[in-house]
């Protein structure tokens, strides 16, 4: 099976790399190359260039990538320990309730093993995914990731960057008590509030009001957002400016405290694509795609994780979190078959 890269937009557009993939420290100007990264955005050369790139349907992923020749994986599951993340809620809560820390959001991975099949078979599932997603997977031999994330970091078409927030959660059942939620609202509009600040620096900003995005069988709060640029800004500056929004990190965003959450990342063994940059550059330097990698599983030869992340703000309780993570956990696995 051959090294392959894949990115899906909401419209049903979607491309396959394959490998060797040529690594490189910035955009092509040409286009056609996808965005690989991890959280903490280790790698100096994030866009990889693949050998040969193809428009796929539904119907036609290349069978040199493994996908027909493979049967949909079943995986045993073990259940989550709630020690490491309980604790590391109580220290956030109180560094919030402190008035030190505005937002933080901690990650629990579920974990399985393969018993049959293969991972690989998922792009399937990726590739039908509801229109209102974004579907992205990075497969390199016996490891890989891949999701359909609900979230746009950025788009960017010549001097235009949209993005959005989305942050605040709920089952589908509880829409009306959902709207009226403080402790969701007050999630969602950290997160509002920090895109307005950042995207300032390069622009007069518009918002749209903010609506609700149904993903699978999840309800979130979605606001949308629009800048026009008043210099040239690189896809590689917009991530760093924009990475990691408090929808996935922390607020504030100053060093000491993204070191206080990678260390909780890693105490809790957070797999590094969780909530990292994922995107795509469309041929002919074309429109980038970047989204922010979550609602997906990766996996290391027969070993798969399954995170899931929730933003703790004043307002938080650990159960109401707790099922929150889990909701997450099983919307996924819906998705994806599983």
């Amino acid at each position: 099976m051959t090294d392959i890269a894949f990115f899906r937009l909401p419209d049903g557009r979607a491309w396959i790399g394959q490998g060797p993939f040529e690594s490189l420290a910035e955009m092509p100007a040409e286009g056609g190359a996808f965005y690989v990264n991890d959280f903490n955005l280790s790698d100096p050369r994030p866009w990889k260039r693949p050998a040969r790139l193809a428009p796929v349907t539904e119907a036609g992923l290349p069978a040199e990538t493994g996908w027909n020749g493979a049967v949909p994986p079943h995986i045993t599951w073990a259940k989550p320990a709630t020690e490491w993340f309980k604790m590391a809620f109580r220290r956030i809560r109180r560094e919030v309730l402190s008035k030190r820390l505005e937002k933080m959001v901690p990650v629990l991975t579920e974990r399985g093993s393969v018993v049959s099949g293969s991972p690989v078979r998922l792009l399937e599932r990726v590739m039908c995914a509801p229109s209102n997603t974004w579907g992205y997977a990075w497969i390199q031999g016996t490891s890989g990731f891949l999701g359909v994330s609900p979230e746009l970091l950025f788009r960017t078409d010549r001097q235009t960057v949209e993005t959005m927030a989305l942050a605040g959660t709920a089952k589908p059942g509880a829409h009306e008590a959902f709207l009226n939620d403080v402790k969701e609202i007050e999630e969602h509009e950290i997160v509002v509030r920090y895109l307005i600040e950042r995207l300032s620096r390069l622009g007069t900003v518009e918002r749209d009001p903010r609506g609700l995005c149904k993903a699978s069988r999840l309800l979130h709060f979605q606001t949308n957002l629009r800048v026009r640029l008043q210099s040239p800004a690189s896809p590689d500056q917009l991530v760093h400016e924009l990475h990691p929004t408090p929808a996935v990190g922390c607020l504030p965003r100053e060093e000491a405290w993204l070191e206080k959450l990678r260390e909780y990342r890693t105490q809790l063994k957070v797999p590094g694509f969780f909530g990292a940059p994922f995107g795509f550059v469309e041929p002919g330097g074309g429109p980038c795609h970047m989204v922010v990698a979550i609602r997906g599983i990766g996996w290391q030869d027969n070993e798969v994780q399954l995170p899931s992340g929730c933003g703790i703000v004043g307002g938080s309780a650990f159960d109401h979190e707790w099922r929150e993570l889990r909701l997450k956990r099983e919307s996924v696995m819906e998705m994806l078959g599983l």
